[in-house]
């Protein structure tokens, strides 16, 4: 047995052990999936022993394998801090930076902001990843995350930014047709547009001690951009950040109702922090949120 696995074989071990099948493997990686078949193998040869197992849906590991799996995580997070180390060394006001933020915010507000930061630091490239999923820092997935919520990982900077104020909205010819509400009761009365999956409206319901099912909303979708679409096309209530739809003409606020306004959170790796272009942007983007006008 080799005493020192190669790395890539064990990164291509820890792919399908936690993805739980060698195509799922290959979809998360991007490696295809007879490379990964042959790094398990590969492996599986320098250590002696079989590390995972074919089961009815995809691979299970050993007794070997499940052994194997905390250090090689531990190795991935040691791989990782020094990654970030030396990418923290760099001292050039040039290069690349990745930013990821939920789709609303990188479909809405992130654009101007990014033109005017390029315009000031064309050596700057921005890459931006709309997701409304957290992606871990720690593993380079971004290198600034816009979160709406405190981040709890270790080894982050963290900045709040910003309180946007949120609003229900519904569009003008729903409201023509439905009327429009002048009571609490008559607005909790209108259709509203709700999600597929998350229970994000039903916990703001119920905290307003209004209790609602799922099955309640006439239309549902969990896809944020879309979900903004179907209230403006007229399928009922949402909500939104003001700063997006007060000057929307198709639709109309209504005030009856006053909801918590959302946190904004610039969040980035420690040692990235210490990055002369990430601190460039980093900076710019917690000035750009801090500056937005009032709605």
């Amino acid at each position: 047995m080799s005493a020192d696995p190669d790395w890539s074989l064990l990164r291509s071990f820890l792919a399908v052990a936690e993805a739980g099948s060698l195509s799922a493997a290959a979809r998360a990686t991007g490696i295809s999936q007879p490379s990964l078949g042959r790094h398990i193998r590969e492996l599986e040869a320098q250590f002696g022993v079989p590390l995972v197992t074919r089961a009815a849906r995809g691979v299970e590991l050993t007794e070997a394998g499940a052994e194997l799996l905390p250090a090689a995580r531990e190795m991935r997070e040691a791989a990782a801090r020094a990654a970030l180390a030396a990418a923290g060394r760099s001292e050039t006001l040039s290069g690349t930076v990745r930013i990821t933020a939920s789709r609303i915010v990188a479909h809405y507000v992130l654009p101007d902001m990014i033109a005017a930061l390029r315009a000031e630091e064309p050596e700057i490239e921005i890459e931006l990843v709309p997701s409304d999923a957290t992606e871990n820092l720690l593993f380079r997935e971004a290198d600034i995350a816009l979160r709406m919520y405190r981040p709890t990982q270790e080894d982050l900077i963290a900045a709040h930014v910003a309180d946007l104020p949120v609003g229900l909205y519904a569009a003008k010819r729903y409201l023509d047709r439905k009327g429009r509400p002048a009571t609490v009761e008559d607005l909790l009365a209108l259709d509203f547009v709700g999600f597929l999956t998350s229970d994000l409206i039903l916990r703001t319901m119920r905290s307003l001690g209004v209790e609602r099912r799922r099955e309640d909303f006439g239309v549902r979708c969990d896809d944020q951009i879309v979900y903004w679409n179907l209230v403006r096309a007229g399928c009922g209530v949402g909500g939104m950040q003001r700063l997006i739809a007060d000057p929307d003409p198709k639709l109309e606020r209504l005030p009856l109702i006053d909801l918590p306004p959302l946190p904004v959170w610039l969040t980035a790796p420690e040692a990235l922090r210490r990055t002369p272009r990430i601190r460039r942007v980093f900076d710019f983007l917690s000035q750009a949120f801090k500056s937005l006008p009032a709605p």
